[in-house]
């Protein structure tokens, strides 16, 4: 069996191993990239102002299959939907989420929703 000591010294000549190794394939791997970018016409400008491949998209970090309740509703980011209910004020309501206050304020006062419907007035 191996003891802390021959572990520790074995993971330090693979260490070495690895700086080894990086150490003769940085110049080639330097000049592959050159070449790709010569090839494609990319300059160094390019990079800079470039984005990962999966910017803006943060994982939540939990493998596939986890819990249902964890899951992300996606949000759509500019749908407008119409008013469904129009407020003696002006105020309206697309019928989605929970009812405004200004609503349940009404409908607590003995009036029904159905009154405010915009294809009733």
């Amino acid at each position: 069996m191996s003891n802390l000591i021959d572990i520790q010294s074995q993971i330090e000549k693979l260490q070495k191993q690895a700086s080894e190794i990086k150490a003769k394939e940085f110049n080639s791997t330097v000049q592959d990239i050159l070449a790709k970018m010569q090839a494609f016409g990319i300059t160094v400008k390019d990079l800079q102002g470039a984005k990962p491949p999966h910017a803006g998209k943060k994982g939540t970090g939990k493998k596939a299959g986890s819990s249902a309740k964890s899951a992300k509703v996606s949000k759509k980011a500019g749908v407008v939907v119409a008013a469904k209910y129009r407020g003696p004020n002006g105020e309206t309501w697309s019928g989605r989420g929970l009812t405004p206050k200004w609503l349940a304020a009404l409908i607590a006062q003995g009036q029904s929703k159905e009154s405010f419907a915009v294809n009733a007035q």
